[in-house]
């Protein structure tokens, strides 16, 4: 690579700061732009909705590098920016200060918004969406000032959300149309162990109802739920998804479906053009199919591998999909893709918090999570990673190694 080239990352997240840094460490010694909308140096989500939430660390605890990383690795970061275009045809990005930008390399790491239902009462102040630092600040602020709090959504985020206002002393309900937190990816069974935690911890669960309506004179005070139900509420906070940001994509011709689309190499269906993190749709030679990832693990992971890619490496992606989680005393990792599954098997008692579980299908392990047990996440990667058939009767069985399955037929 040319000293002169110009490459441009659009999106001042971990994806992008990750990428910025793996193009140095590569020794590209070209110029790196680095675009961001907040007004922040780049950090990583995850702790918005957890200690960060609760107060217990700063910014910097979050932040992807310290403030004088950037300048002393000669990556110019541009804060408080938008990129209003993307033009292929002439390999340039216009930015909101009026200025046009050309680039040699193009990362699109915009990331994804929080979804806001088209609901009445839907913008009144006191709704609340957390995706960004500033968002988590007034969060913080309103959990502390105002209660009770109503949490739409047993995802991750609203599970999340809901524990740590709890544990901030507020009173909480969340109300979630499907069965139990967390049914979509992790299924009844383990969804049933998160149920029990909050209801343990004093969260008001309303299952297998939506919501109505948001209700208030000059803020929000009321949630009305679709069986009729009408719930207080000082501070409402909305998990019900994210929408990947693909506008900018879309405008410049770039394949979209889902979210950005890629080959295996983070490569877009532009010429030069690559995107990487939650707005990416990207083909995994693993699953033979794209795969669109809204975790920290793939922001961490895809920004280092499109930079490679974008210095002409041509690597294709195949990390495992991971996601950590933390909600009171109960922390977890999940690693694998299970869309479909037909037996999930526990290894270890979830009622005592310390527990492996296996998503299976037709006897093959899809995926795998533990819950407070930190000494098995080897063996559970290549055991994950093998996609061997393995007996629901040997996983379940707390004396037979791990280790062992994973290098062996089972």
């Amino acid at each position: 690579m040319a000293p002169s080239q110009t490459f441009v990352i659009v999106g001042a997240s971990l994806a992008g700061a990750k990428a910025a840094e793996t193009l140095r460490d590569e020794g590209f010694d070209g110029r790196i732009v680095l675009v961001g909308e907040e007004a922040v140096r780049p950090y990583e989500r995850p702790p918005l909705s957890k200690a960060y939430l609760r107060g217990e660390v700063e910014f910097d605890a979050a932040a992807v590098h310290d403030a004088a990383f950037y300048d002393d690795r000669q990556i110019e970061l541009r804060l408080a920016t938008t990129v209003t275009a993307v033009v292929p045809e002439r390999s340039e990005v216009e930015l909101s200060t009026g200025e046009r930008l050309a680039y040699d390399r193009l990362l699109l790491a915009t990331g994804a918004t929080p979804r806001r239902p088209p609901l009445p009462g839907v913008d009144l102040p006191g709704v609340h969406t957390l995706r960004t630092v500033a968002d988590a600040d007034r969060l913080r602020h309103a959990v502390s000032a105002a209660e009770p709090v109503v949490v739409i959504g047993a995802g991750w985020i609203g599970a999340e959300v809901a524990a740590s206002a709890r544990q901030l002393g507020a009173e909480v309900t969340v109300v979630e149309l499907g069965s139990v937190p967390l049914e979509r990816v992790l299924g009844t069974e383990v969804g049933a162990v998160y149920r029990d935690l909050h209801a343990e911890h004093g969260v008001r669960l309303r299952f297998g109802v939506g919501v109505e309506s948001f209700a208030g004179s000059d803020r929000v005070e009321e949630v009305r739920l679709t069986d009729g139900t009408v719930l207080p509420a000082g501070v409402v906070v909305l998990g019900v998804g994210v929408t990947p940001r693909t506008e900018l994509a879309q405008a410049a011709g770039i394949q979209i479906d889902d979210g950005v689309v890629t080959d295996e190499f983070l490569q877009t269906s532009v010429r030069n053009v690559f995107a990487a993190g939650d707005v990416a749709s990207v083909r995994s030679p693993r699953y033979g199919r794209r795969i669109r990832l809204e975790h920290w693990s793939a922001a961490l992971n895809q920004g280092p591998a499109a930079a490679r890619n974008m210095l002409g490496r041509r690597i294709p992606y195949d990390k495992t999909p991971y996601f950590f989680s933390d909600q009171y005393d109960l922390g977890m990792e999940y690693r694998g893709w299970a869309p479909s599954f037909d037996e999930v098997v526990f290894r270890g008692d979830p009622a005592q918090h310390r527990f492996i579980a296996f998503w299976l299908q037709h006897g093959a392990v899809l995926a795998a999570m533990n819950a407070n047990v930190w000494d098995q996440s080897d063996a559970l990667e290549t055991l994950v990673r093998s996609r061997q058939s393995v007996k629901a009767s040997i996983l379940a069985d707390p004396e037979v190694d791990l280790a062992s399955l994973a290098r062996q037929p089972a």
